[in-house]
């Protein structure tokens, strides 16, 4: 729940247990955490790109209103989706362990380690490209940290299996999040008279 956001950053391995015990659904996850936390990133991304504008080398390009409510409305339903993929990679790469987890606790695994991604969308507020580089790396980062933790904690993987499947869960993760970032920015291209924006980002 929303409520785990600060245990999830000050002592990780205390709230993935704290996490362990409520034993909620993929439905409760949603509704209490993802739902509400995707929505960081697609709000500031719509201050951010219509009242600043997206800071490309030495010129700033504002996206029109109606623009921006169509990319954050898709970008917020690829995220919740995200998360479902992410869930599926992880139960998928714990396929030769043993103690192999349901495909349910880790979906709720992957919203839950989706946090800081979610958090660092506040820097969208500026979207200036060194800004968001600098944030993104260190919210990645303290994701392979919930990865590593979480993986003994609340999916009951082995500190020296967690490693490799925490390995391959982020490289992966980076892979997805960039696909999300392109599939966003490629939108600019369908009518919506931004091709500028778009040029210039895959420039």
């Amino acid at each position: 729940m929303i409520n785990h956001i600060w245990g999830l950053l000050s002592n990780p391995g205390r709230e993935w247990r704290n996490i362990d015990r409520e034993r909620e659904s993929i439905t409760n996850l949603y509704a209490r955490h993802v739902l509400l936390m995707a929505l960081i990133p697609v709000v500031s991304a719509f201050i951010g790109t219509t009242q600043i504008g997206w800071q490309l080398g030495g010129d700033a390009y504002q996206v029109a209103v109606p623009t921006a409510a169509v990319l954050g409305i898709v970008f917020y339903i690829l995220m919740l989706i995200g998360v479902a993929i992410m869930g599926n990679v992880i139960h998928w790469m714990s396929d030769s362990f043993a103690s192999r987890p349901s495909r349910s606790r880790c979906i709720i695994f992957a919203g839950y380690v989706a946090t800081p991604l979610f958090i660092a969308g506040i820097a969208l507020l500026y979207p200036k490209a060194w800004l968001l580089l600098i944030v993104g790396i260190i919210a990645l980062a303290y994701s392979a940290r919930l990865l590593y933790v979480g993986m003994p904690a609340f999916l009951r993987i082995p500190v020296n299996e967690g490693l490799t499947i925490s390995g391959g869960t982020l490289a992966i993760g980076v892979l997805v999040l960039e696909l999300l970032l392109a599939l966003t920015v490629a939108l600019w291209g369908l009518g919506f008279n931004d091709y500028a924006v778009s040029w210039s980002l895959f420039r």
